[in-house]
């Protein structure tokens, strides 16, 4: 480091004879400061860009049933958008109404013109691997918060467990050992299911 005599200008141009004691220490002081300050700043941009990013949607099999619905099909599509993107079959089935293009083992339910529930069969799943012939302890496993369902006795329905996440749901009916059907949707339509029989054919 070099040492600027009485009246001599160092290299800003200024007179160090004339600067009041501890002038040296205070600009060693703000520029610590400074840097300090300018870590913290780029810190938090990195951290707010990092976190205002959006959550990815995870991206499901065309085989893999979840609570937005089954490949291009969502709950709430009403008939004509799924009819104009080719997904509706254009003449309803003869006993239960309008049936998918596609897959061949899941049906659709409407209520007032939108889709509310989808049945599925295998090889149709949900994203935790559960379809008709899983036991019903592995489905208790993979949703623990599900509530069982017990049937009205004399009405030789299946019993339930219904998964419910917000306004959607997964209603597996089952015989007690393995689940025999899969439903999914919005929650108060799979209930409406089950307690009244709402949309089975």
């Amino acid at each position: 480091m070099r040492l600027h005599h009485p009246g001599e200008l160092g290299e800003s141009g200024i007179n160090y004879a004339v600067l009041p004691e501890g002038y040296m220490e205070a600009r060693k002081v703000v520029r610590i400061v400074a840097v300090l300050v300018a870590g913290a700043v780029a810190l938090c941009h990195t951290y707010r860009t990092v976190s205002d990013e959006p959550a990815a949607t995870p991206a499901y099999g065309p085989d893999v049933l979840h609570l937005k619905g089954l490949r291009d099909i969502e709950f709430g599509d009403t008939e004509q958008e799924l009819l104009s993107r080719g997904q509706l079959h254009t003449e309803p089935a003869p006993t239960c109404g309008a049936s998918l293009a596609g897959p061949p083992t899941v049906s659709p339910v409407f209520a007032e013109d939108r889709l509310v529930l989808l049945w599925a069969s295998p090889p149709v799943r949900t994203p935790e691997g559960v379809t008709a012939g899983t036991p019903v302890d592995q489905v208790e496993a993979a949703y623990p918060a599900a509530t069982r369902l017990t049937a009205p006795p004399g009405t030789y329905r299946y019993d339930g467990l219904l998964a419910r996440q917000g306004d959607r749901a997964y209603l597996f009916l089952h015989d007690g050992r393995t689940v025999r059907k899969t439903v999914a949707g919005y929650a108060d339509y799979a209930r409406r299911l089950f307690d009244e029989g709402f949309g089975v054919c």
